[in-house]
Parts: structure tokens; sequence; C-alpha cells
């Protein structure tokens, strides 16, 4: 028997809480900012503020549509296609990103899948070395290592990758 439509979103919901919990613990002694690759209405990235305070926190948005407490400064936002602001992104920071989080996907998970081919060489170069990826999505990264769930994730929901050289 599948999943209804709202045991789904819980999986993902509880799953990015973990991995991001888990994620932000990893990289507390990794230098580098976080980039935040998909807005949405601002969940993941407030949850971001509140568990890595300190950390400067880069979005990645094509427009902002967020709750008004979940909105970045305007310095903290790369409007635009992610195929144009992720090479920029490349340009400015280097491969200094210590997370990169991207919930970019839509529901269809076919769609969602050539998505996630596409940009995964263009994600991959900004991470620095020891840095994780937390993705709603399987990823296909050449240089980066899957890594283990954290309790609470559910396996499909939520995948880490990390940066081992």
């Amino acid at each position: 028997m599948t999943q209804s439509r709202l045991d789904l979103f819980v999986d993902r919901m509880v799953s990015q809480r973990a991995c991001l919990d888990h994620a932000a613990q990893a990289i507390s002694q990794l230098a580098g900012p976080v980039f935040e690759l998909g807005l949405g209405n601002g969940r993941t990235y407030h949850h971001m503020r509140h568990v890595m305070p300190d950390r400067d926190i880069y979005v990645f948005e094509r427009a902002i549509a967020s709750h008004p407490d979940s909105t970045p400064d305007d310095d903290m936002v790369l409007l635009g296609d992610v195929f144009d602001t992720l090479p920029e992104a490349l340009a400015r920071f280097g491969a200094s990103a210590a997370l990169i989080h991207a919930d970019l996907g839509g529901h269809n998970r076919a769609k969602n899948d050539l998505f996630a081919q596409k940009v995964s060489p263009v994600i991959e170069p900004l991470l620095a070395v020891g840095g994780l990826m937390v993705s709603s999505d399987k990823m296909y990264f050449d240089g980066l290592v899957e890594q283990p769930l954290p309790q609470g994730a559910v396996p499909g929901r939520c995948f880490i990758y990390r940066r081992d050289a």
C-alpha cells in the first residue's frame, strides 16, 4: 500500500529537520557559508537560522515568496535561475560552502530526478572539503560520497552527501 500525500509530506519534513540538525552539528567546526537552494515559504531557512545563528546563509531563489519571518535580507539573496546563480556563486565564493541544502523539486518524481541529474554538476564545485550537501532528492555527484542518515530521518525522503577531498 502506498502512503498518503500527507504521510509523504510529514516524512519529508521530519527527515529535513533531522538531516539539517545533523549537518549543523557536523559542520560546526568548518568555516564557510551555507547555501539554501530554493526558499519556498522559508521553513528550512528559518530552521537553519535557529540551529546556525552565526552562520552566513545565502539563499538562491527565482522570486521571493516566503513568510515574512522567514525572508532573508536582500544582501543574502541570489535571485535568478540556479543555472545562472550557482556559477556566479562559484566565481564569488569558490569551493567554500560548508553546507548546501536543496529542496528544489516539485511533485513529479521523474521530473525531479531529471532536474537533479542536470543540477548536480553545477552544485558540486561549490562545496568545501568536509562540507555536506543535504537534499530532498537523490543527487548525482562524481566527487561527493553519500552518507548514512541520522536517527529520525526516513530513507528516501532526504539524502546527505559529503566532500572528502
